[in-house]
This record gives structure tokens, sequence and C-alpha cells, in this order.
């Protein structure tokens, strides 16, 4: 069962992406914070998987901005950190910590045998009443032959033959005690949880649409990338797994010009993929003067 992380949440900083490693952080930010980010590890032996991903979750930077200025995470230099922790842990520590991974994986490896020797088991029952149930059809169809004085039929022993062939069962292989690999999902442990003060980052450099992003997560949204339907974010009315997504979102400057073919494009598109077209941004109010943001929602009447 997921557990709540201790707040604020570490966000890795690496080759210009922001990085979530945990799954309590995962789940805690997606049920309290709306934040849903995207998935994309894939498995070593499944290079072509592309439908269900896992961890790492990947944010954007609007998301791990968010989430600084809410006071909820913070971001880590996960180099820095990684080379500092490296260098503080005792070899007593590490020893103990590959010999916890090294316990799991066999832990690992007896679950994995055991569940194989019950499949094996269920699947020779299966092999035990199907010969039953072979045996009893021949000697009904022998007995059939016997009444009616038709005499061998060379048919049934060929195929008797046949079955005798099949009757053998597979040889039960020793279970292997060869330890499991076990990948941890994050370095902590063997690392600290808390990331020292110089390994933590400035709030991440965001683009003029975050105004916009920040607007529409406060009313409730959830957000993601909306680069599939030819936008900058898909704003959902819940969670992405239980609901479909209500508008398409394009964000504008205030005095920006925008081209009437644009707005014509972006409302056709929504109408035909059954959501509204919205365009948003801040309003310039003044100097020292907080900015607030209007949206405008572009649907086709009358589809």
């Amino acid at each position: 069962m997921a557990t709540d992380p201790v707040l604020p949440i570490p966000i890795s900083y690496i080759s210009g992406s922001y990085y979530l490693f945990s799954i309590d952080a995962v789940t805690y930010l997606r049920r309290e914070h709306h934040i849903c980010g995207v998935l994309i590890g894939t498995l070593p032996q499944i290079p072509q998987q592309n439908v269900f991903l896992a961890m790492p979750l990947q944010l954007m930077p609007e998301e791990a901005r968010l989430l600084v200025d809410k006071g909820v995470a913070c971001i880590v230099d996960e180099i820095k950190a990684h080379k500092d922790g490296m260098t503080s842990i005792m070899e007593v520590d590490r020893k103990r910590y590959l010999r916890n991974l090294e316990a799991e994986g066999l832990q690992a490896m007896r679950l994995q045998n055991r569940r194989k020797e019950q499949l094996r088991e269920e699947a020779l029952k299966n092999l035990d009443a199907k010969k039953a149930a072979k045996a009893s059809k021949k000697a009904a169809q022998k007995q059939a032959v016997a009444d009616n004085a038709v005499g061998d039929d060379p048919a049934l022993e060929l195929f008797a033959g046949g079955e005798q062939a099949q009757d053998a069962g597979p040889q039960r292989p020793t279970p292997s005690e060869t330890a499991m690999a076990v990948t941890p999902a994050t370095s902590y442990p063997p690392m600290p949880s808390r990331p020292a003060s110089d390994q933590v980052l400035p709030s991440p450099e965001v683009p003029s649409s975050y105004p916009l992003f920040a607007h529409l997560h406060s009313k409730g949204y959830f957000l993601s990338p909306g680069l599939r339907f030819g936008c900058q974010y898909l704003a959902y009315p819940g969670d992405p797994l239980r609901f479909h997504s209500h508008f398409l979102v394009v964000s504008a400057e205030w005095d920006e010009e925008i081209n009437l073919m644009d707005i014509i494009a972006g409302g056709r598109l929504g109408t035909g993929v059954k959501k509204g077209f919205l365009v948003g941004g801040a309003e310039q109010t003044g100097p020292g003067a907080e900015d607030s943001v209007r949206t405008f929602s572009v649907e086709w009447a009358g589809m």
C-alpha cells in the first residue's frame, strides 16, 4: 500500500528534464495535486513496448514549477546528489544494502519457482484427467466393438499407441536457488532521502503559457501535453483514467495578433474530436499588479 511521502518531494533534474522515481510520490501527486506527468519507462525484454509504460515519470517544466511554487516539491541536481551520496556511504552500509538486495532476489526467485511448480502440478492434473477420459472412451469403444463382433480395429490400436507416446509428462526440473537480479526503483536507501541545500536548484524555467497552465490547474483541471492533438495542453475535468479531455488548450500573449485561420483550424479540430478549442493568456493589468488570466472557448455550433 502506497504511503504519503515526506514533503517537499525531491524532483530529479537530469539533462534538462524533470523526473520522479518514487511510486509513492507519483500516486500522491496524482491524487492530491492533479499532477499526472508522462510515464516513460520500458522493459529491456520488450523494446517495442509503447502502451503500458512504467517508472520513471517525466514532468513538464510547468508541472515542476507549479509544485515548487506550492511548496510541495523541490528540484534536485540528481548528478551532484549521487556523487555526494556515494562518497558519504559507509562501506558497512553498502554491504548491508547489497545483502538486502540479494535477499530480496532470492525471495523473488523462490516465489517464481513456487508459482511455476503450482502451474506444473495443475497441468499434470489436467493431463491425468484427460488421460482418464481418453481411457474411458477407449474402453467404451472396445466394448462396443466386442458387442458388435466386428473384431479389432487397427485404427484404435494406432491411436492408442499415439496416446502412449503422448502420455510421457514433462520432467520436473530442480528449482534454482540463484538470486533474481533486483533493480531498485530509487536510490533511497542507501543514499539519504533528504537532499542537501547545495543540491537544491532554483525554480524551473517555464514558457509564457505557465500562467494559463496554473489558472486551469487551480480550477480543478488535470493537464497533460497536447502534442498528439496539435495543441499545448489537454484539459481534463477529472483524472484522465476516468474522463476524456474537454479542451484543446493554446496559450497566447495578451497583445499578440492571432491569425483568424488558426482560430478556425483550432475550432474545427476541437469540434472534430468532440472537444472545445480554448485560447487564453495573462491579462497585463499594469506594473506591480498581479496578472489575471482570461480564457475563450471556440466551438462550432450545430455539431
